[in-house]
């Protein structure tokens, strides 16, 4: 009878430690599965291959006038380089977008989360 107080914590430390695994493996580190297909002023096109689905993401300079979002996450394009101002644009996950002529590029992205 004396094993009973040890397996209920050996039970305890078990679901602790199996919830600190779930929690350091969740969210930080996933990517949005796809790509992401921007052209910039010179028509050249980059493809990003399943970018990180957290923190804000630049375009290459001098920035980007149009792009596909194929990827399963939706994106939120900026006119500024640190994913701020009121001039965002909202793109859906396999979608695409082309801003107005005299809007000028865009310079950073992040994902909705």
């Amino acid at each position: 009878m004396s094993v009973t107080p040890y397996r209920h914590a050996a039970v305890a430390a078990g679901t602790v430690l199996l919830a600190l695994s779930a929690a350091g493996c969740s969210g930080l580190d996933r990517t949005a599965v796809g790509t992401l297909v921007y052209e910039s002023g010179h028509e050249h096109h980059t493809t990003v291959t399943s970018p990180r689905i957290t923190g804000c993401h630049h375009f290459e300079p001098p920035g980007a006038v149009a792009v596909e979002n194929n990827t399963g996450a939706d994106a939120v394009v900026y006119p500024t380089d640190d994913c701020s101002g009121n001039e965002s644009i909202y793109v859906p996950s396999m979608s695409s977008d082309v801003p107005a002529p005299d809007g000028g590029p865009w310079l950073s992205y992040s994902f909705v989360h």
